[in-house]
């Protein structure tokens, strides 16, 4: 996966200084296998590649799917921090079942 990059450049577009920024809304991920659907473009963005518009994907979402496919219970999973436990996909993720085939 790659974390989100705007589509525009920045800077002074010259060949040592330029670049695009960051972008949390959106990001791309490759799955394959693992009872991953082939063939899939999930989620749509605006025509200006900003926000979502359709089937949004959260990080907890995403750990819920890849967790599934392991056939790990993403509920009953935690990690202790702090004398507490926490889930990897907290309280509210899911997995996505629109890329699973």
């Amino acid at each position: 996966g790659e974390f989100g990059r705007t589509v525009y450049s920045q800077g002074n577009l010259s060949s040592t200084n330029y670049g695009r920024d960051h972008h949390p809304r959106c990001f791309t991920m490759l799955m394959a296998g693992a009872g991953i659907r082939g063939g899939v473009t999930y989620g749509e963005t605006d025509d200006y590649c900003y926000n979502i518009v359709r089937d949004p994907v959260a990080v907890y979402d995403l750990n819920a799917t890849i967790l599934d496919q392991l056939g790990i219970d993403h509920e009953k999973l935690t990690y202790k921090f702090q004398g507490r436990d926490y889930r990897l996909t907290d309280v509210h993720g899911k997995p996505v079942k629109g890329v699973l085939a």
